[in-house]
């Protein structure tokens, strides 16, 4: 199976990742008890997509809120996409955010400032 679907819930964002289209979406809070065990296995689907697929892969962000263990794991999935991007893999990151909420701008701005590959902030208008 090469989608990967995960609840969100009050402390987990949801996640959806679809092979086919080589996109993963994730939404919602993010501050799990165990942020390891909650984002291991989105790390492995997009390890195991970008060594399995020549296709480009596109990453979408709607987090609301991230405690620290889990802007770790951000920091982990944004480190992939940065060295797959150095083997010339066409990578993305498209992250909307609440216009009402600046500190959400702020993170993605700082985590935008490590990336050399396209990533996008954008206002949701949702």
């Amino acid at each position: 199976m090469n989608a990967l679907t995960i609840e969100g819930s009050q402390s987990t964002p949801s996640i959806f990742a679809d092979w086919d289209l080589g996109r993963l979406i994730m939404q919602g809070d993010s501050y799990p008890e165990n942020s390891f065990e909650f984002f291991g296995p989105v790390i492995d689907w997009i390890e195991r997509y970008l060594s399995e697929s020549a296709a480009p892969f596109d990453l979408e962000l709607r987090l609301v809120y991230m405690n620290t263990s889990s802007v770790k794991a951000m920091m982990d999935i944004f480190d992939l996409l940065e060295d797959a991007h150095g083997r010339g893999r066409q990578v993305s990151v498209n992250w909307y955010y609440d216009p009402r909420n600046e500190r959400v701008l702020d993170l993605a701005d700082e985590f935008r400032e490590d990336c050399s590959f396209p990533f996008e902030i954008a206002a949701d208008e949702q």
